[in-house]
């Protein structure tokens, strides 16, 4: 009876260890940092991934440190390593913040080591890049989006500037990065709109001048935001008939930019900064305002008051 018992078990047994050594298929990832999306993980028990940032981690926050273990040494300031602590499938969150306030969302994901498809990656290394300049030249007509390749997200790919600009890319990007690392905007609500707004600094070179802003979603509906325009108004102009005259508006030519995204999930935020030419001069009626509109609102657009003599940039020449 022994020897009947002992023969299933020694079939069995080599059977589980090859089952268990199932080769998995390994990847590594370089994704651009977008503090609006969430970054898949894909963890395997008894394997360590690695999440490499751009600059130096301070913070890591994870949700759920029961199931999953993620560490980080000031000798190796760039790294993040991730785990899954059980062998049963999970799931949990992980923040990673660096020190000039970039931040990435991951969602942990691990299968286990029972149920788990050999065909299903594992994530070895993700590797985060910062955003570069990626500021879109505005066509003769602004109000149009710029026909370049657009993910399902509405997010522009980094496109480069055609020269039309005398303000060098790298200070246009140093503007806009600035404006997303404010974590607490100045937020203004506008009767009837879906959306937020808060504008952040603006600067000017030579006749050039360069706004950057933010806007929110504070509706439980998405909502689709069309490329900003700069609006003149407030211009008196005689009319043809005798009734006093007229106060017309125009549209300022921009030369630059930039829209982290067109579509605003509930609660989501983007970021924005417009590059436009000032009129060297204007009548004392007239006001310069950043123009903001929701796709389906487009005849009821929100009119942002700008300064029409900012602050001078301190390396403008």
């Amino acid at each position: 009876m022994k020897l009947r018992w002992l023969i299933p078990i020694a079939v069995l047994l080599p059977l589980q260890l090859r089952a268990s050594d199932a080769p998995i298929t390994p990847r590594v990832t370089t994704v651009v940092i977008n503090p609006s999306q969430v970054t898949q993980l894909r963890l395997r028990p008894e394997f360590e991934s690695v999440i490499r940032m751009p600059e130096e981690v301070t913070s890591v926050i994870l949700g759920s440190p029961g199931t999953f273990k993620a560490e980080h040494s000031d000798a190796e300031p760039t790294y993040v390593y991730v785990k899954p602590t059980t062998k049963d499938a999970s799931q949990s969150n992980l923040l990673v913040v660096t020190k000039s306030g970039l931040h990435v969302s991951l969602q942990l994901l691990t299968d286990g080591s029972i149920d788990a498809s050999p065909k299903q990656p594992v994530d070895f290394l993700i590797e985060y890049r910062a955003p570069r300049s990626s500021f879109i030249v505005a066509t003769s007509a602004p109000s149009s989006p710029p026909k370049d390749d657009v993910n399902p997200r509405g997010t522009h790919h980094p496109l480069v500037a055609d020269g039309t600009s005398s303000v060098p890319s790298s200070a246009l990007d140093e503007e806009y990065q600035q404006q997303i690392r404010v974590n607490a905007p100045r937020w203004t609500k506008w009767d009837g709109k879906q959306i937020e707004t808060a504008l952040g600094d603006t600067r000017q070179w030579n006749n050039q001048i360069a706004v950057s802003y933010s806007i929110l979603n504070t509706s439980a509906a998405p909502v689709e935001i069309v490329p900003p325009q700069i609006q003149i108004t407030g211009r008196k102009q005689k009319a043809k008939k005798k009734d006093g005259k007229r106060i017309t508006s125009d549209q300022l030519e921009i030369r630059e930019y930039h829209l982290s995204a067109t579509r605003l999930e509930a609660g989501e935020r983007v970021d924005g900064v417009v590059l436009y030419d000032r009129p060297n001069f204007k009548q004392s009626t007239e006001k310069l305002f950043l123009q903001v509109a929701q796709a389906d609102q487009i005849d009821q657009p929100i009119l942002i008051r700008l300064p029409f003599t900012p602050a001078i940039n301190a390396n403008s020449q």
